[in-house]
């Protein structure tokens, strides 16, 4: 699998995944395009077998403390193999380089097994927004890491353990939860969101 930097060039292959990721609250490709280029923001896409596998998100202001996990999508034919650990520990790397301390995201409370994901990554539950995903009327679980805990660990896994962007990877190992998000991490907010993850990091 290959990661790099998102362009303005994979909007259309982006908006695809997104609409069928995401059936009922698809981000519009204005609001795509917007988060594509936003300054704040990092977005990374997979490519593999010559295909978009998947593509996430970040917003995090440099030299702000804290940084959010915006979206993860992973591509049905992809999923089940490490591909979401890869692309969260890409988000959170690039959260490091930007000097964010604290990384938030929210994902659905029925949904154990992201949580068990991003649990093994280091995040930790510190709220809930009550039926905040409609119009199931499913639970927001809040969680955060602390980075420098995270980024401290990552530097001391074997080399062969570490996301790079802009090369060949290997999928990362899994370490006990499943680590893949299926349909996707989705942020939260009416308009393009800017701190939060939605409807369905794994689901």
């Amino acid at each position: 699998m290959n990661l790099r930097a998102a362009e303005a060039a994979d909007l259309d292959a982006i908006m695809t995944l997104e609409r069928a990721s995401f059936p009922t609250d698809a981000w519009s490709e204005a609001m795509m395009r917007e988060e594509l280029a936003s300054r704040h923001g990092w977005y990374v896409v997979a490519e593999e077998a010559g295909m978009l596998a998947g593509y996430a998100g970040l917003r995090a202001p440099r030299g702000a403390k804290d940084a959010d996990i915006q979206t993860i999508t992973i591509a049905e034919p992809f999923r089940g193999h490490g591909r979401g650990r890869t692309l969260l520990r890409a988000l959170l790397a690039e959260a490091d380089r930007r000097g964010a301390r604290e990384v938030f995201l929210e994902v659905r409370a029925d949904n154990p097994v992201a949580q068990a994901l991003y649990a093994s990554e280091g995040f930790a539950e510190v709220g809930r927004r009550p039926r905040y995903y409609q119009p199931d009327g499913v639970d927001a679980v809040v969680m955060r890491l602390d980075l420098p805990s995270w980024a401290a660990a990552r530097a001391a896994a074997p080399s062969e353990d570490r996301t790079e962007v802009g090369g060949s990877t290997a999928d990362a190992p899994t370490s006990g939860a499943s680590s893949d998000l299926g349909a996707g991490l989705r942020p939260l907010g009416d308009a393009a969101p800017a701190c939060d993850v939605a409807t369905g990091w794994c689901t």
